[in-house]
């Protein structure tokens, strides 16, 4: 009787392995009529800009939503009092600013310095006469050269007096010096950015769509502490629905940016037209094995594609895509 020869367990299951692990690398991606994929969006994340506790929740997972509508409201009370710090803030350094353009002193203060003027000029007057008397007297040797002496230290006194009154009235009615109002006008304008900046704030406070769509996530809920930076939900617009789907190595060539391809899906109906917009420069999946001309087939690429109208499809839905005529 002639023995058998029979291949070591070992062996034999590494090799039945290899070859149902090539076939359902291959049936995966290259399943008859097409390249399997799936469906996939971008969502569009909505949070506020800073923490926040909400206070009022408009819509819900579901729900569809047109650019500018409310979608929800974070507690103000901070935000609303740095806006009227702001208020006042400017309020002060506009008065500052009217203050240095003004004259320095107010009206009844120049009043006064007038007044004083007068006294001193009706003094000089009567020094000057006096002195006119005294230069008259000691012409003819009546008067004392020391007299004379007196009414010319005196009339020099009155005439200081009134000159210095004179530059009072002067100092009063002058404005401010050019850098003290330049400097004034300076902190009004961080005064004016400071407030806009806590009105931007504030607004941001009530959140609203920027763009339309359906919202597919809520991650939080009224009555919530929402940390800075986190989204509060997320909306889907149908626009940034795509394909994205797996060709092997060795049809990659078949494919190009802008070429149509066609998609279909269950439950879809007719073929939806898309176009390629990506195609993947390294290999989605690579098996340990040496590339032979046997073994690249395995090699997969991901590519993308954007469908005409997306409202057909569905992220995660299973779709083949097929070269398009």
């Amino acid at each position: 009787m002639t023995p058998r020869f029979r291949l070591p367990t070992n062996i034999v299951v590494l090799i039945l392995t290899l070859v149902l692990f090539s076939l359902a690398a291959v049936f995966v991606v290259t399943a008859p009529g097409g390249y399997q994929g799936y469906a996939e969006a971008d969502s569009i994340f909505v949070g506020p800009d800073e923490a926040g506790r909400i206070i009022e929740l408009r819509v819900d997972e579901g729900d569809l939503v047109t650019k500018g509508m409310p979608l929800f409201t974070i507690d103000d009370d901070l935000q609303r009092a740095n806006v009227k710090s702001a208020e006042a803030s400017l309020g002060q350094a506009l008065s500052e600013l009217a203050n240095v353009k003004a004259s320095t002193q107010r009206p009844e203060q120049v009043a006064v310095l007038e007044a004083g003027e007068r006294r001193a000029a009706a003094a000089l007057e009567l020094s000057r006469l006096e002195l006119e008397r005294q230069r008259d007297l000691q012409s003819k040797q009546v008067s004392s050269k020391a007299a004379l002496d007196s009414a010319q230290q005196t009339f020099n006194q009155n005439e200081a007096s009134l000159d210095e009154v004179r530059r009072q009235i002067e100092a009063a009615k002058l404005a401010g010096r050019d850098d003290e109002i330049a400097a004034a006008e300076k902190a009004v304008d961080a005064a004016r950015a400071a407030l806009a900046s806590a009105e931007v704030r504030l607004d941001r406070r009530s959140m609203s769509a920027p763009i339309g769509g359906t919202v597919e996530t809520v991650y939080f809920r009224a009555g919530e502490l929402v940390p800075a930076g986190r989204p509060v939900l997320a909306i889907l617009p149908p626009e940034l629905i795509k394909v994205r789907f797996f060709v092997p190595e060795p049809a990659l060539a078949s494919f190009r940016i802008g070429m149509p391809v066609t998609v279909t899906c269950d439950g879809c109906g007719e073929a939806i037209e898309a176009t390629v917009s990506y195609i993947a420069r390294s290999a989605e999946y690579t098996p340990p094995v040496i590339y032979s001309l046997d073994e690249r087939s395995k090699l997969v690429f991901m590519l993308e594609a954007k469908p005409r109208d997306p409202s057909k499809l569905r992220p995660g839905q299973p779709v083949t895509v097929e070269i398009a005529p």
